[in-house]
């Protein structure tokens, strides 16, 4: 008695069935998360008003400064009201200074702060430098200096100056804060946290430094350390949506997500909610099977970032779709088709409402969505592959082989086709050509079961006929 040739099917061929609660356990980090806090602000570094503190040296320290002659006072006197109101003015009568006899230390440093506010840094790099080498302990120099290279973003040269300057007794927080933030730079991480500490014992109101420190304990993963220190930040500004993601994401690293959905929720309803913040609040309800709730949140996406929006809810489809939740896809097949799409989300909505209708067994219907999807973009490899499966279903083989060589020639889906052509040629019994198609399959990705069926395929064209098996 003879014995048929089993069809066999490839799990490799279908969409793998896994659910929306699968393939939305990401890994929620938060130090990659925080990260971005400063491209979130346009990377800028805390701001200072460094004119203020130059134009703050009215008088030197006795013992740790040096003094300026009779001579260079009374100029001093003369030029340090022009200085904020006509630098250049005042530079010409300091450089006619420096023209009659060698100045001081203290000298120097006023020509630096003079240089600084004309916007010569070069120059004043060069008097600071000067005045800090002829005298050590000049602090303020030493300070200013730092500054100068701060805001030049020279963190590892301002970082020697500001410790000098902290050596030599300067206990303004703002120096510790500049000192914590060019460590941070650096990657000098436990520095930087004890220098933020320092500055936030002098001033413990200040959100620079504040939001300095919570970067370290996140990087640190000292979750338990950001977490109050990140309410603080909310409280002082509540507006500010990058610190409402940072605490989204410690609560999510400590797995209390229904926490961290309240959060969220906070922040969309407080209307300050970003596209990014809007996506994680619809990842943890697609998470937690909340269609209708992750839905409308991803709807909302389109408002603030229209690609991110759409990407996310043709994704959440496939989700969906790929856990067999058929309903919950119709759902956001009905969302995509009220909703103004891009050409490219156009035809992935087309693709996603045959998926769809293939997966309800409609055949029909699914073939005329993907023949229409096929007149606007004839070379799309996913439609390709699906008409090839309605013609399987239905048996109608020749159909279906015509169609998946057209997919075959798509880079895209060749591997798919490959498989899929695979069984057409194993059910007519051509083996050779069965084994072609799995060779070539395993070429573009290797598998266990496609490796496995291969091995299979190839006893049978050895034995060269069906008794084989």
């Amino acid at each position: 008695m003879k014995r048929t040739i089993p069809l066999l099917l490839l799990v490799a061929c279908a969409i793998p069935a896994r659910g929306a609660d699968e393939l939305y356990q990401r890994a929620f980090d938060p130090v990659e998360e925080f990260s971005r806090l400063d491209s979130r602000r346009n990377e800028k570094a805390p701001q200072l008003d460094p004119k203020r503190i130059i134009n703050a040296s009215n008088s030197f320290l006795k013992e740790r400064e040096p003094e300026m002659t009779a001579e260079e006072y009374a100029l001093y006197e003369k030029v340090m009201t022009m200085l904020g109101t006509n630098p250049a003015f005042a530079i010409r009568l300091l450089e006619a200074m420096m023209k009659e006899e060698n100045p001081s230390p203290a000298f120097e440093f006023i020509l630096g702060n003079a240089y600084y506010s004309a916007g010569e840094v070069e120059k004043s790099e060069k008097h600071y430098r000067s005045a800090v080498e002829r005298f050590p302990t000049f602090l303020r120099a030493w300070n200013n200096l730092g500054v100068l290279y701060y805001t030049t973003d020279r963190y590892a040269e301002a970082i020697p100056c500001f410790s000098k300057s902290v050596v030599l007794g300067d206990k303004d927080p703002t120096t510790f804060g500049l000192l914590g933030y060019s460590l941070e730079k650096q990657g000098n991480i436990v520095a930087a946290e004890m220098a933020y500490m320092q500055a936030l014992a002098g001033a413990p109101g200040n959100v620079d430094w504040q939001e300095g420190l919570l970067r370290i304990y996140i990087l640190g993963r000292q979750f338990g350390r950001a977490e109050p220190l990140v309410k603080s930040l909310i409280k002082a500004q509540p507006r500010e949506n990058r610190f409402w993601l940072a605490y989204g994401n410690i609560l999510l690293s400590e797995n209390r997500k229904v926490e961290a959905m309240a959060v969220m929720e906070t922040a969309v309803n407080l209307g300050i909610a970003g596209a990014e913040d809007m996506v994680l609040l619809g990842d943890l309800y697609a998470e937690q099977k909340l269609v209708p709730e992750a839905l409308a949140i991803y709807e909302r996406v389109f408002g603030p970032d229209q690609e991110l929006g759409e990407r996310k809810l043709l994704h959440y489809g496939q989700v969906l779709l790929a856990g067999n939740r058929l309903d919950a896809t119709e759902q956001v097949v009905s969302v995509l088709g009220r909703t103004r799409l891009s050409a490219s989300g156009q035809i992935a909505a087309q693709q996603l409402r045959a998926e769809l209708l293939a997966a309800r067994e409609d055949w029909a219907g699914a073939r005329a969505v993907v023949e229409t999807l096929l007149k606007q973009a004839p070379m799309d490899g996913r439609a390709l592959i699906l008409l090839g499966r309605t013609y399987t279903a239905e048996e109608d083989w020749p159909r279906a082989q015509l169609a998946f060589e057209a997919a075959y020639r798509v880079p895209a889906a060749t591997y798919r086709a490959s498989l899929e052509l695979a069984n057409i040629e194993l059910k007519n019994r051509r083996f050779e050509r069965s084994v072609e198609y799995l060779e070539k399959a395993l070429s573009i990705r290797k598998t266990d079961g496609v490796e496995d069926y291969l091995a299979r395929v190839r006893t049978l064209a050895e034995k060269g006929n069906e008794s084989a098996l």
